[in-house]
């Protein structure tokens, strides 16, 4: 692992990669309905410290695309076993979040599946496929850049919570009791 690792584009970089994980979510969403992608995307009610934030994650996740694309795979070395072991625990998690998501109730809050033991699976898995991106290129800087990412959403997260107690009320509020924002104890 390196700090900054050495920059050039090329046939084997990290963009290998993000088109896999990127190609996997883009079929997945062809099979969604629009009322399901709908709820995806929702922002209804959002504060404006939930939208700079999530500006803020997303620039995050550009650079570390960036980063990524450009970055050769260390493909001889022990991060990139960890790396894409990793990366594909991520991603089976990330679909099988977005499965349980898609088959959930509209009128109710997500239950079911991985939301039993995670209130935001997609977000965790999501953060398991970019940290198993930045170990396939050997990157500290790349890593980083991904944890900036998690805090930025994390306080999007906690008004996204706000929107779904008022939404769903004493149902939500019960299953916030039950259920941790992301894992175990978190």
């Amino acid at each position: 692992m390196e700090f900054f690792p050495r920059l050039e584009l090329g046939w084997v970089n990290g963009w290998i990669f993000l088109l896999i994980f990127f190609s996997i979510f883009g079929i997945f969403l062809l099979t969604c309905s629009k009322e399901v992608i709908s709820r995806l995307y929702d922002e209804t009610g959002w504060t404006k410290f939930q939208k700079i934030y999530t500006k803020l994650a997303k620039i995050c996740g550009l650079i570390h695309s960036i980063l990524v694309i450009i970055t050769p795979l260390k493909i001889v070395s022990i991060e990139f076993i960890i790396g894409i072991i990793i990366f594909i625990f991520g991603n089976i998690g990330f679909i099988v979040a977005l499965q349980n998501f898609k088959t959930a109730p509209l009128d109710k809050p997500i239950s079911s599946g991985l939301y039993k033991v995670s209130r935001n699976p997609q977000m965790v898995f999501l953060f398991f496929v970019s940290i198993g991106n930045s170990i396939l290129i050997g990157s500290w800087t790349a890593i980083f850049i991904v944890i900036f990412s998690v805090i930025f959403s994390h306080f999007r997260i906690l008004g996204e919570e706000k929107r779904l107690t008022k939404q769903y009320g004493n149902t939500y509020l019960e299953f916030k009791k039950k259920v941790p924002r992301y894992f175990i104890f978190f």
